[in-house]
């Protein structure tokens, strides 16, 4: 089953057009390269607090991508015929949204609530990229998109999780009153090239310190699990979702478990490196157990990942190595 989205529409027009808000991003910029290699016409929307210009400098030089700085916590507009609009918009490290929580939570209310007003206007498919932090501290494992979850609503991570449980509330509120053609993807952890080495999330840290003989900070004993997804596969799952007709929520992500130590201690195999490992204070509120059960992104979107972890840490290893 392909996951590109159809360059052609009954329009009539040559290319669809697509809205990524948060496209200077991590994710965002592997998706806006992804839309562009398949024929779209793209519009990029990033305020550039935690987004690059260097992720997307492979693109503004492409006649069918278009770059705006914009706060999206403002009203904001985008010339001409959208077709869909994705929302990435939103600090998603520990990092970024510990330093920002105003910000953040004001990405997930005010932010989601001008994004979904674009998507009305325009008529346009809308997908959310939620995450799996709505599930909190599961109690359910592995979880489900009916699981409410566990969730700390005053406590440090609160910005972040109550952000994201918020757009969801909002954007189905969107699909119910105003009939936007809207949905809804809880992504799980996704790693890849591109991701900042200071964002305080695992990977890119354990990298980061491998590559420089650093001790690998691990938090806590280290028994704590992640199921990390190749930042491709997490592309290719969000746009089968935009190209469906499913509301959701659907999990993306990958089923593999892995325990933050093993992961330290694989990342020091791949890299080669010395390096030991530390231990340190976890932060509070981190999950223990982080797994998606993806059954429903299998039977909706014929979607599942294909990377394995290894080669998809050997090309993380890989980008991290040329920019050092």
């Amino acid at each position: 089953m392909s996951h590109a989205i159809p360059p052609e529409k009954e329009t009539g027009r040559t290319a669809q057009h697509t809205v990524v808000t948060g496209g200077a991003g991590f994710v965002g910029s592997h998706l806006c390269r992804t839309l562009i290699e398949s024929g779209e016409s793209v519009t990029c929307v990033d305020n550039l607090s935690t987004g690059r210009l260097k992720n997307i400098a492979d693109l503004r030089e492409n006649s069918r991508f278009t770059f705006l700085e914009a706060d999206i916590v403002e009203p904001f507009q985008v010339a001409g015929d959208v077709d869909c609009v994705l929302h990435l918009a939103c600090p998603a490290s520990p990092v970024d949204y510990f330093g920002m929580p105003v910000a953040t939570l004001r990405a997930g209310g005010h932010g989601t609530f001008h994004t979904l007003e674009l998507a009305r206007e325009k008529q346009a498919r809308f997908v959310i990229t939620s995450t799996s932090e709505v599930y909190g501290n599961p109690l359910e494992h592995p979880q489900r998109e009916e699981y409410w979850g566990n969730v700390n609503p005053v406590g440090p991570r609160a910005c972040y999780d109550e952000s994201k449980r918020f757009s969801e509330a909002m954007t189905m509120a969107f699909r119910q009153e105003y009939q936007v053609d809207a949905a809804i993807a809880r992504l799980f952890n996704s790693y890849g090239p591109d991701m900042r080495g200071d964002d305080g999330r695992v990977v890119p840290t354990f990298i980061k310190q491998a590559l420089a003989g650093e001790p690998l900070p691990v938090m806590g004993d280290g028994s704590q699990t992640r199921s990390l997804c190749y930042v491709e596969d997490t592309v290719q799952g969000i746009l089968a979702l935009a190209r469906s007709g499913e509301t959701g929520p659907v999990n993306i992500g990958n089923p593999q478990e892995i325990t933050v130590r093993e992961l330290a201690e694989h990342v020091l195999e791949l890299t080669g490196s010395t390096s030991s490992v530390s231990f340190v204070e976890a932060h509070p509120d981190d999950p223990q157990r982080r797994r998606p059960d993806i059954a429903k992104a299998r039977r909706v979107l014929g979607w599942e990942p294909r990377v394995p972890l290894a080669d998809g840490l050997k090309r993380t290893i890989a980008s991290f190595a040329e920019e050092a």
